[in-house]
């Protein structure tokens, strides 16, 4: 799993196609790689005048608990109901093969 969440990354961050998506599903996304890259959230709460910040933070924190495993696998289904066949890009066929997915 955590191959396919490398790749899935790196397609997300190098893709020209950009999915239309919520705020809500922006926000899942943001906790699920949260979730998988550092584990459960580890920081305090913004304070009151950050909006952004405790919106993403509180997005962290709902998937407090989930192993890093679980987290990865959550965001490339997630990628994968919106992408169908995204792995099949040039994008992931030209991935760097040490391309490091960034904390």
């Amino acid at each position: 799993m955590a191959e396919e969440f490398r790749q899935c990354v790196y397609f997300i961050r190098n893709t020209k196609e950009k999915s239309p998506s919520t705020d809500a599903e922006k926000l899942l996304v943001y906790g699920l790689y949260k979730q998988a890259t550092i584990g459960d959230v580890n920081t305090s709460r913004p304070g009151m005048l950050d909006f952004t910040g405790k919106a993403k933070w509180d997005a962290w924190e709902k998937q407090k608990g989930k192993s890093k495993e679980e987290a990865m696998k959550a965001y490339v289904e997630n990628f994968n109901a919106k992408s169908p066949g995204w792995q099949d890009s040039d994008e992931v066929k030209n991935m760097p093969a040490d391309w490091q997915v960034p904390a």
